[in-house]
């Protein structure tokens, strides 16, 4: 894509950019040409994008590699470029851009969804990075009107996308007023907006001093899929993401009734609460000069 016609457009709307004509994979020059035009980069929105669909049996490593190359690595390449400058600056907003491809699949773009899905992962991860340091990290699944989804969209459908119906969210997301926590995957498009997040069941836990076979995990199995009994929860971090497993741990089937299970998985869950809130007091020490001198040869 051409950056002229945008940096025209912007400079015809009063405001200042510079074009930077290069690879999606050459962030140092991207980020350069930044840094070099106003001193400083607070924002990045990774949004480069092609499509080599193809059903998964058809499908060669060089189409697979070519759509990983420009939208995984590529939104890796200008983050890792930028990183430095908004570590030393304290501050910087990051919007990267998934797909619903990515997120529940779709038939022909295996490709682009594990590229769309991989971007995810990597925006969540820098996100915690980030997050001490004033970098806010989110990803958005657009439904957006554009040159690359024209070849495989009705002009109806890509007049109704019109990216101004997105265009609000990424400047609020890229804004100091950007939503807290950070993190977050939204979806958006036609004047829609919403958050997206994991849900799992409530599971169900066997006894770890018995082996487990098969049959045992069929013959639960409806309970382990069952999103409607009440147990259903949201985890939003490792350490929510592992506490049932971890709570399991205990299950023992000596351990007696199933209240008395049950009993010992709440003690493991509220001591990793106490865990997590516990706060250090630090230890007092006492030295003299000498004791310094010391150190210090």
């Amino acid at each position: 894509m051409n950056p002229d016609d945008t940096v025209q457009e912007i400079q015809k709307m009063g405001g200042e950019a510079v074009g930077v004509k290069a690879s999606a994979e050459d962030g140092e020059a991207v980020v350069k040409a930044a840094i070099d035009a106003f001193g400083r980069i607070d924002i990045i929105v990774n949004n480069a994008g092609i499509l080599r669909d193809k059903a998964f049996n058809n499908m060669d490593d060089a189409l697979f590699d070519q759509v990983l190359n420009v939208h995984l690595r590529g939104t890796y390449k200008v983050t890792k470029a930028a990183w430095p400058y908004m570590l030393k600056q304290k501050y910087g907003r990051i919007v990267n851009t998934t797909s619903t491809s990515g997120i529940y699949g779709n038939f022909g773009q295996a490709n682009y969804a594990a590229a769309k899905c991989g971007i995810l992962g990597f925006s969540r991860a820098l996100a915690r990075e980030g997050a001490k340091y004033n970098i806010f990290v989110n990803t958005i699944a657009p439904n957006a009107g554009t040159n690359m989804t024209r070849t495989i969209m009705p002009e109806e459908m890509v007049q109704a996308f019109k990216p101004d119906y997105v265009g609000p969210l990424v400047v609020l997301l890229s804004s100091d007023k950007c939503p807290d926590p950070t993190g977050r995957l939204y979806e958006v498009g036609s004047g829609w907006f919403a958050q997206t997040r994991w849900q799992r069941t409530g599971g169900h836990g066997f006894p770890v001093d018995v082996k487990l076979t098969p049959e045992a995990v069929q013959q639960q199995w409806q309970k382990i899929i069952n999103f409607d009994d009440g147990r259903a929860d949201h985890p939003e971090d490792p350490a929510a993401g592992t506490e049932a497993i971890m709570a399991n741990m205990s299950n023992r089937s000596s351990g007696g009734s199933d209240s008395s299970e049950e009993s010992g998985d709440s003690d493991i869950l509220s001591n990793i609460e106490k865990a997590k809130t516990a706060k250090a007091e630090g230890t007092p020490f006492s030295y003299t000069e000498k004791d310094v001198i010391l150190y210090s040869e």
